[in-house]
């Protein structure tokens, strides 16, 4: 006999793995307990709602302030003049908005080129070598904007970028080629993007995460050729634009602290991310010794190397106060054998190191202490690690119980048949994880 099923879920991946979209699906469960799931596939990708809002948000404001490095900032009075020097307000929106356009579309392109390479950057990230390679990568970039070594564009194509072109289409190239004028001082946080973004596999999001960073770029140039004469109160360049850059160069040692995060041990991942934050706060904010000619400069450095000492201590604080979480077992026929015999129901748990709603499910619901208590007592937990593929365990799982991506949350009853109807594919506050725990020892 068969029984038909719906569900509506989201399938979270690992790289490497593929990810699926099941929206009221037909499940059949046949007497072996297999099942046969219309498979189709969805654009891959991690973020959504708040943290896709507060993500690119970031982004923008990090664009923004990519016009105060010292290869942007000395040409916003060249290009603001291009623009105010037209006496039409239509021409000046209409080249405002060019210029903008042309350098959306080279970025966006670039994010969409390296998302598209995600499925290979996914299965490469499975690698420790080529993690600690990534994370060396970026090490570098920074140690370029904090000044050791610096990126050069060669002399031809730095020429044919700026000069000077005619109309809108000339204005739309020069928006193009901003990102090369720029390069030696934004081309490593952009690489530093661009490596984050093929590591997520979404083109979508390359595109949108890019097209947000021009935003961000183009937006105070088209604001201040429509407000030209407001370019005088902007402050003088000067030594305060290579603050801005290491700015720049500790946003890419945290990044590399992040891509080296799954090789290291849960706790020595907390330090180095704690440790970047905590070193930026206290370079940027007091051992850097940049002058500027506004007064507000020195308030702008406290409260970076404030902010980014409030983050280290919440990092700290979050491990310290972090209670006893769930203790996991690894899958094995003579335990799920002695879970029969004990009448307990079993949660197995599949998850990967780089999965954001698996380190939520890990960090906030398996360390509630009334789930730590009902797994103690009345469950058998079990822990599947799919952060690296080629184990043959791990792949008989996945078949035999038709996992498509992480996280994963399977519940088993006491007899060892799954509650098709209480799996879990992404995050879920403790309080309705302690509802489906209950569930499951219902029946």
């Amino acid at each position: 006999m068969a029984v038909k099923l719906g569900f509506n879920n989201v399938y979270r991946h690992p790289p490497g793995y593929p990810e699926w979209h099941s929206s009221n699906l037909p499940v059949e469960i046949t007497p072996a307990g297999l099942s046969n799931i219309d498979q189709q596939p969805e654009a891959p990708g991690s973020l959504k709602g708040w943290a896709m809002a507060w993500t690119l948000l970031g982004i923008f404001f990090g664009g923004m302030a990519l016009n105060l490095t010292p290869c942007v900032y000395p040409l916003i009075p060249i290009t603001v003049s291009y623009f105010g020097g037209r006496s039409d307000k239509g021409q000046v929106i209409g080249h405002g908005l060019c210029y903008i356009g042309g350098l959306a579309i080279t970025n966006s392109l670039l994010g969409v080129s390296a998302a598209l390479t995600g499925g290979l950057m996914g299965s490469l990230l499975q690698n420790p070598i080529v993690l600690a390679v990534v994370a060396l990568l970026l090490a570098a970039l920074a140690l370029s904007l904090f000044g050791l070594w610096e990126l050069q564009v060669p002399q031809g194509l730095m020429q044919a970028a700026t000069k000077s072109h005619a109309g809108y289409f000339g204005t739309l190239f020069m928006g193009a080629m901003l990102g090369v004028v720029a390069a030696p001082c934004i081309g490593p946080f952009v690489l530093g993007l661009l490596t984050w973004v093929a590591s997520m596999g979404s083109p979508w999001l390359g595109f949108v995460v890019f097209f947000t960073l021009s935003l961000g770029l183009g937006f105070p140039l088209f604001f201040l050729a429509l407000f030209s004469g407001n370019i005088n109160r902007l402050p003088r360049s000067g030594e305060w634009m290579l603050w801005v850059r290491k700015l720049m160069g500790w946003i890419l040692m945290a990044m590399a602290a992040y891509f080296i995060g799954p090789v290291l041990p849960k706790t020595a991942k907390i330090f180095a991310l704690a440790g970047v934050a905590l070193a930026a706060g206290l370079h940027l904010g007091w051992i850097d010794k940049t002058t500027a000619n506004f007064k507000s400069f020195e308030w702008i450095k406290a409260g970076a190397g404030t902010t980014a000492l409030v983050i280290s201590t919440i990092l700290i604080g979050t491990w310290l106060v972090q209670g006893e979480g769930v203790t996991w077992q690894t899958y094995s026929e003579e335990l799920m054998a002695q879970a029969k015999q004990a009448n307990k129901p079993v949660i197995i748990d599949f998850s990967a190191d780089w999965c954001s709603p698996c380190r939520e499910l890990d960090e906030i619901t398996f360390h509630d202490a009334e789930v730590v208590q009902q797994a103690q007592q009345g469950f058998i937990m079990i822990k599947v690690d799919l952060t690296r593929k080629g184990n043959p365990l791990n792949e008989k799982l996945l078949k035999l119980y038709r996992i498509k991506g992480a996280p994963t949350v399977v519940f088993l009853d006491q007899n060892g048949k799954e509650r098709m109807e209480l799996r879990l594919v992404d995050f879920l506050p403790a309080d309705q994880f302690l509802t489906r725990m209950t569930d499951v020892k219902m029946k």
